[in-house]
């Protein structure tokens, strides 16, 4: 059974938490992070939602490759995810993947690709056209 909670949209300041939160736990996500948010399922997940996703996160920027994806499923929710490696490339000379991120909450669903790369030991969000001019 969901509580009211769960049907209210994350308030502002929730999401600057979880940009904090994404600072502490996984670099790659801190970047713009409320705005990666906006109008996704993120927007409604939950403490422990918000905690298997960006362990997530963390497993598929350092551990997966081109071709596997990471999943993460939160029972108590009914929110889960995953996180596909579509390809690994280099921008810059630094290493860099490109994510497809799908989420799900139980009533909402999205997915975007994201190319993420790790400068000076931070992951970071490029736009598709600062990958083109790499």
């Amino acid at each position: 059974m969901i509580g009211p909670s769960r049907n209210a949209l994350v308030p502002v300041h929730r999401l600057a938490g979880v940009a904090l939160l994404a600072l502490a736990c996984a670099p790659a996500m801190a970047q713009n992070w409320i705005g990666l948010l906006k109008d996704t399922p993120a927007e409604r997940f939950d403490d422990e939602d918000i905690k298997l996703f960006l362990d997530a996160s963390r497993k598929a920027l350092t551990e997966a490759k081109a071709g596997e994806g990471v999943g993460w499923q939160n029972p108590a929710s009914g929110s889960r995810g995953e996180l596909k490696v579509l390809k690994t490339f280099d921008w810059q000379t630094n290493p860099c993947r490109q994510l497809r991120v799908t989420s799900e909450t139980v009533d909402r669903k999205g997915s975007t690709v994201l190319n993420l790369c790790n400068v000076q030991g931070k992951w970071k969000v490029l736009s598709p056209s600062q990958v083109k001019k790499g």
